[in-house]
């Protein structure tokens, strides 16, 4: 299917997005288009904004944290202890 069976494409404007590793990338939106304020940089996945002085910062890669690592945030080490009390003596009263 050509340009032709399809109609007149909508107007476009070129944006231009950099990272904080200075690439630049210039989508293109349609004038009437909401254009974002920050765009993934196709070259290094970092996110890349319309301001080249002062692009964002790359992303902070929070470190694997194990399901113990998660539930240790949310629970004190006293409620852990009543936890497994309260587990302990249901299992001796089943005996």
């Amino acid at each position: 299917m050509g340009e032709a069976e399809r109609g007149e494409s909508a107007p476009r404007v070129r944006v231009s997005f950099w990272c904080s590793n200075n690439h630049e990338t210039r989508p293109s939106f349609a004038s009437d288009a909401a254009v974002p304020e920050t765009w993934d940089c196709p070259r290094c996945g970092f996110p890349a904004g319309r301001d080249q002085a002062n692009p964002p910062g790359p992303p902070r890669s929070e470190p694997y944290k194990t399901h113990l690592a998660y539930v240790k945030e949310r629970r004190s080490d006293s409620d852990g202890a009543a936890i497994l009390a309260e587990a302990l003596q249901r299992l001796r009263k089943d005996i």
